[in-house]
């Protein structure tokens, strides 16, 4: 017998901003001041990959200063061992220690890892603290500061643990990639060829066109800005209808069925664009031998990832591995495969079928065109 039963129903609207700017710390530039709140005598928390802060830590403590705020500058180490939760109590102490007001942005300057942490930080800080991103990595712009997720890992499950919390405002600075090492140059490549395969032909045909170019001079210039404006557009449209993932079938999650589990699990360590790469190589396969994907375009995709830099195949990928990852991937998607394969290049189909029997066939398959009949060193 109840005795009592209520509903409550919320709507809570969502606005945020990305926004592409040019010398970001410049000092007559008040793009990042503005997105930051800042005022004279304010205090800011300022959360630095420790790379860019030994590059620009001077520039980043002057840019406040010289507008009278205090920064409280953070140094925090790139890569996977940094997506923990005693960073997020850490980012949660220094806020603490800088004596931000609820509303005072949190801002938030490194490659995805750290935006990552730290957006898991500002969205539990005091329930829910706004915060400001200033991606300094390829993967970063195109990818993983552009969304609403926040993550840390957990018990060896890449982010396992995390949030919708977007930052108010992501200032997008190509500049930032002129110091950035050429494995991470590809490694954000990765996601943008994610996108041209999936959604996006013309991306596809400027990436086909010089993609080494773009590599070698770290997407300056006008193709540069190009190719990242139709990924960011993509990204962005594909993401605003859907931005609580209410629905589990997601183009976007190309390249990311077994992808987590061989980041997590290989030996050297492989950056998240360098796995994504290796499934969608795999996908593609996939993808060819249900006839959806040409087999001339196939050899289209898995050359631009050689091409890009990136590897398309890891010791790590026997079959009893990747069934073990696809498993896994299921339980992400509510209890379906909702596995995204390229049709044809720009587009997409999903599938909910696939067989261990069906997956040996395409390990074996691009094993072979891995190292073999392709042309592609492994």
């Amino acid at each position: 017998m109840k005795l009592g039963d209520w509903t409550v129903r919320a709507v809570r609207e969502v606005s945020y901003r990305v926004t592409e700017v040019v010398d970001l710390l410049a000092p007559g530039n008040d793009a990042l001041a503005e997105a930051a709140r800042c005022s004279p005598g304010s205090r800011r928390l300022v959360l630095v990959d420790e790379n860019v802060l030994s590059l620009r830590g001077e520039e980043i403590r002057a840019y406040f200063t010289d507008r009278r705020v205090v920064p409280v500058v953070v140094g925090v180490p790139g890569g996977e061992a940094t997506k923990t939760l005693r960073w997020v109590e850490k980012i949660g102490l220094a806020a603490d220690s800088a004596g931000l007001d609820r509303r005072d942005p949190i801002v938030a300057v490194g490659g995805g890892v750290l935006t990552d942490v730290a957006g898991l930080a500002a969205s539990l800080y005091r329930r829910g603290t706004p915060y400001v991103r200033v991606p300094t990595t390829l993967i970063g712009q195109v990818d993983a500061a552009v969304g609403a997720k926040t993550g840390i890992n957990l018990h060896g499950g890449k982010n396992r643990l995390g949030s919708y919390h977007p930052a108010d405002h992501t200032l997008l600075d190509r500049g930032f990639l002129a110091t950035l090492p050429q494995r991470h140059v590809a490694n954000g490549l990765a996601e943008i060829v994610k996108m041209a395969v999936i959604r996006d032909a013309v991306l596809f045909g400027l990436l086909d066109a010089e993609v080494e170019d773009l590599a070698r001079i770290r997407l300056s210039g006008e193709t540069g800005q190009r190719v990242m404006h139709r990924a960011i557009t993509g990204m962005l449209a594909e993401l605003e209808v859907n931005l609580w993932e209410h629905d589990l079938r997601r183009v976007v999650d190309f390249g990311h069925t077994i992808s987590p589990a061989v980041e997590m699990a290989a030996d050297p360590v492989l950056l998240h664009g360098e796995a994504v790469s290796i499934d969608m190589a795999l996908s593609c396969v996939l993808a060819a031998g249900r006839g959806l994907l040409g087999h001339a375009d196939t050899a289209r995709v898995l050359t631009l990832l050689r091409r890009a830099g990136l590897p398309v195949w890891n010791p790590v990928c026997d079959l009893g591995f990747l069934w073990s990852a696809v498993e896994d991937s299921v339980r992400h998607r509510g209890g379906r495969q909702s596995i995204p394969l390229p049709s044809g290049i720009g587009t997409c189909v999903f599938v909910d079928d696939v067989t261990e029997d069906e997956l040996r066939v395409c390990v074996s398959e691009l094993h072979r065109l891995a190292g073999t009949e392709a042309g592609i060193p492994a």
